[in-house]
């Protein structure tokens, strides 16, 4: 079976509360840690409704987010492209945008329509986000001392080993994405956007990030753990255990298989 197989199949067969809380956005906290530690974890709120959001004195830079879904949040900084505007609706997007732009009525609308829809095409699809509780998150911005939005870390761990590692930057300009084997040698692998010029160098604190990931993993058979490195500090992302619900694009195709080839899933789940 390949890489997206597995994915399918797990998505199909792997319904444990484990499952569940890597994919809430707030639950996943508590996990993170218990196995690490908080200091790992970027500073949030978690709200319940959006009109929660009139009362909570935002900072100049913060993230804000759904618990229940993947794929979109509204990133507010003073650095933020000044022709960038939030959507008008509750899309599953990413918008970078100052804080002049985003009017508090407006972040709660799109708030509300998040919380009112069901994330990943409905339980027959990935079934896990119709299990989470609907709420939000707001979080600190990683900016760090360069004040920009840190590339994407991902780290693909299975049977609790990382294997390769996945590094996505430029997510709101000129978006890139290399593909690197737990040693940092480029794979000549691309997911679709072109590789970075010139290829991301090793993080500093790869090695940190690799200990972080394997002990969150423990216990499951895959899981992608999102990392950020922000001046050599390591902050968590989320966990992934579907990642785009079994249709990761892989080109050359050959490395779907090769992907496939790390991960033994378990007859029965339990």
């Amino acid at each position: 079976m390949t890489f997206r197989e597995k994915v399918r199949y797990k998505m199909l067969r792997d319904h444990r509360p484990l499952v569940v809380t890597f994919a809430d956005k707030a639950a996943v906290r508590d996990h993170v840690a218990d196995r690490v530690g908080s200091q790992y974890l970027p500073d949030a709120t978690i709200l319940e409704s959006p009109d929660d959001l009139f009362s909570l004195e935002l900072p100049d830079a913060f993230v804000l987010k759904p618990t229940h879904g993947s794929g979109t949040a509204i990133i507010v900084s003073p650095t933020a492209p000044v022709d960038a505007r939030l959507p008008e609706d509750g899309s599953w997007v990413y918008r970078h945008v100052r804080p002049e732009h985003a009017p508090r009525g407006h972040l709660v609308r799109i708030a509300g329509e998040w919380l009112s829809q069901l994330y990943g095409q409905g339980p027959n699809r990935e079934w896990v986000y119709g299990r989470v509780p609907r709420r939000l998150i707001v979080e600190e911005m990683l900016g760090g001392e360069a004040d920009r939005i840190p590339d994407d870390i991902k780290l693909f761990v299975f049977h609790g080993r990382v294997q390769y590692v996945q590094v996505d930057a430029g997510r709101f300009a000129g978006r890139t994405q290399d593909f690197f084997d737990r040693d940092w040698t480029h794979l000549p692998l691309s997911g679709g956007p072109p590789w970075a010029d010139p290829i991301p160098p090793r993080p500093t604190a790869l090695a940190e990030m690799i200990r972080v990931a394997e002990a969150l993993a423990e216990g499951t058979d895959f899981v992608r753990v999102d990392l950020y490195d922000v001046d050599g500090r390591v902050v968590f992302g989320e966990l992934t255990s579907l990642p785009a619900g079994g249709d990761s694009p892989f080109h050359p195709d050959s490395f779907n298989t090769e992907f496939g080839r790390h991960w033994t899933v378990p007859r029965r789940y339990r």
